[in-house]
């Protein structure tokens, strides 16, 4: 069975006009600043599958130079990516991502952060989405409190068994 594995990192600073949405989950807290929702747990997650699948990343997929995408619902661009990795012949095996943050405490939310990240990439399995929390106790500027940052990685599978 052939297998690749794909890397993802994106980060945000504090100061969107939306609400904070992370791992496809609507949190109490100032929204980050971006051209969709910000999310960044969905955009590493986004670039560690398009990395695996051999495909252009998250950037070049949905430009953030034009209107079309403005505020977009980051967990429906992965459902999009979902269907162009399905479509090169790949599936998910899994996704581990990390993310740092000084604020809002993430704990809580995780089983949600799991199940809407599962959802988007139609996971027979929510065990094959992790989120971890992490915080940057204090340094630079994750640890201010300036935003927050995500690494995810992701390994797929292809689908006809080679």
């Amino acid at each position: 069975m052939s297998s690749r594995v794909g890397l993802g990192f994106d980060v945000h600073p504090f100061g969107g006009d939306g609400p904070l949405v992370l791992g496809g989950v609507t949190l109490d807290g100032p929204g980050l600043a971006g051209h969709s929702d910000a999310d960044v747990i969905a955009h590493a997650v986004a670039d560690a599958l398009l990395g695996a699948a051999g495909l252009p990343d998250l950037g070049t997929q949905f430009p953030a130079d034009g209107d079309r995408d403005r505020g977009a619902s980051s967990t429906g661009l992965l459902r999009e990516i979902s269907e162009m990795i399905a479509s090169a012949g790949w599936r998910v095996a899994n996704v581990d991502v990390v993310v740092a943050a000084e604020q809002p405490r993430l704990a809580p939310h995780l089983p949600a952060m799991v199940s809407a990240l599962a959802d988007a990439l139609a996971a027979v399995r929510p065990e094959v989405v992790t989120v971890k929390p992490k915080r940057a106790e204090g340094l630079g500027a994750i640890g201010r409190a300036e935003g927050i940052a995500a690494w995810a990685v992701a390994l797929l599978i292809s689908l006809d068994g080679s």
